[in-house]
């Protein structure tokens, strides 16, 4: 990777990780009262809506965004025009749609409020993509300071939204307007700012000549959609609503900490890896610091938030949520895999057709239809070891085929990976043992938890001369100065 483009990477994912650490710890804070004033109940049913969201705006997008994203080539303002229109129209056909089924999702799930909050919520998708060009704009142009400071002054508005309405006994509706303003503060912000207004006329030809790679991106993004949310589909129907409430704010409790760095990490590292592709040696030794420095951060994360599980529901959340505790602990494991999936799968993006995309994501969905027909009616429990045995699958075969499209072996991106994940167990090892040893009341027992995680951590790594450290402390050292 040249030193200019090192330099803009390094920058974005700077201020992508600052931003989506900000962001993360003003979410944590909102969740955290909200999850106080509401009940399970109410999540289970604001799990089932965002599911049915989370599907439709695959559409919306239907992989344009990320094709003007990889494009070589500055697009012209036809295909950015032209993408607009198409969002705006899926967006408002989707929204007639799924306003139209929610009486029988209601009736389905036994959740009459879904009647009354699905044509509010779903406001969403065309909202969304009111800005979805000013987004992928930015992105092309590394302008990823500005559009952290949009997206943390959303989670701000939002934030408060929720909050107040909670504090003011408005229930689930409280979650609806987190959600709603986030989107609309976003897309009032990039439109101010972001630079592209819609002026040049749109071509039914430009998006056909899109559609190829376009539409095997969908494809993969829909598979992947549809089973990250099939669990919570049928968990809603089989169990109770509180019990789909725990399972989902285990898995969005999970999330916040490896969303936010994927997110940042993915946003820059598709547009910088699509420039370097003609450099083997280049793209692949790339791909193997990305990993390094992503599975350094992700690794003690994961395993420590493992570690501190009942402490942190304990001390925040009170005997209410208690029973989420278990599920978060296994679900956690899963966040030490997927990071490195998703890395392998921006490489494979990059260098490989749609088609083989495709392909790879139909294995790896049958892996998870197996392991979901099997799980499902065990127990939450089980289902949760479910899913980080797939985590384990998907890094297996993401991996795999990123090796066969680059220049970097397996033996060195495992002799990458072995170091840091042998520093990150001993860490969890501490951390448990002194977790027994102070058996004093949750809170006290939590910092030193915390305490002895990081200091061991930091240690270790620096006992051992960990490359992942260097390259990490350089990173920053560099930041700074700038």
């Amino acid at each position: 990777m040249n030193d200019n483009l090192k330099n803009r990477v390094t920058r974005g994912v700077a201020w992508s990780i600052g931003e989506k650490i900000g962001t993360m710890l003003l979410q944590t804070g909102v969740s955290l009262v909200v999850l106080m004033l509401l009940l399970p109940d109410d999540f289970g049913v604001m799990a089932i809506l965002t599911s049915l969201v989370t599907f439709a705006q695959v559409f919306v997008d239907s992989g344009f965004s990320q094709t003007l994203i990889r494009s070589k080539d500055e697009p012209s303002e036809e295909d950015y025009s032209s993408v607009f229109v198409f969002n705006i129209a899926v967006s408002l056909l989707l929204y007639g749609a799924l306003v139209t089924l929610s009486p029988w999702v209601a009736d389905y799930y036994a959740m009459p409020e879904i009647r009354k909050i699905a044509p509010v919520f779903f406001l969403f998708l065309p909202v969304n993509a009111l800005c979805v060009i000013q987004n992928t704009l930015l992105i092309r142009q590394f302008r990823f300071a500005l559009l952290s400071k949009v997206t943390f002054a959303a989670s701000v508005v939002s934030g408060a939204a929720a909050v107040l309405l909670a504090l003011a006994g408005y229930g689930v509706w409280s979650l609806v307007a987190q959600r709603l303003m986030q989107v609309l503060t976003r897309a009032a912000m990039l439109w101010w700012w972001g630079g592209w207004r819609w002026r040049a006329r749109w071509s039914v030809g430009r998006l056909w000549s899109m559609a190829p790679y376009s539409m095997s991106l969908m494809t993969t993004d829909l598979i992947t959609a549809v089973y990250n949310k099939l669990p919570q589909l049928f968990i809603g129907k089989i169990y109770a609503a509180d019990t789909l409430g725990y399972y989902d704010q285990a898995q969005k409790l999970k999330d916040l900490p490896v969303t936010s760095t994927m997110t940042a990490v993915q946003g820059v590292i598709f547009p910088a890896l699509s420039k370097i592709t003609d450099q083997e040696r280049k793209f692949a030794e790339s791909f193997r610091q990305i990993v390094m420095v992503v599975s350094y951060v992700m690794f003690p994360v994961m395993l420590g938030l493992s570690a501190v599980g009942y402490e942190v529901f304990d001390v925040f959340l009170k005997e209410k949520w208690l029973p989420t505790v278990p599920y978060f602990e296994i679900i956690c494991l899963s966040g030490l895999f997927y990071p490195i999936a998703m890395v392998a799968y921006n490489v494979m993006k990059v260098r490989c057709r749609g088609r083989r995309i495709v392909q790879l994501e139909v294995v790896k969905k049958l892996i998870l239809t197996v392991i979901l027909v099997v799980v499902i009616p065990q127990s939450i429990t089980a289902v949760m070891w479910g899913l980080v045995a797939f985590s384990v699958c998907e890094m297996v075969v993401n991996v795999w085929a990123a090796l066969r499209v680059t220049e970097l072996g397996l033996w060195r991106l495992v002799r990458t990976l072995l170091p840091v994940a042998a520093v990150s167990a001993a860490m969890y090892l501490m951390v448990q043992g002194v977790g027994q040893w102070v058996a004093s009341e949750s809170g006290l027992r939590l910092a030193v938890e915390l305490a002895v995680g990081v200091t061991g951590y930091l240690v270790l790594s620096v006992l051992f001369r960990l490359e992942a450290f260097r390259e990490v402390m350089t990173l920053l050292r560099n930041q700074l100065r700038r």
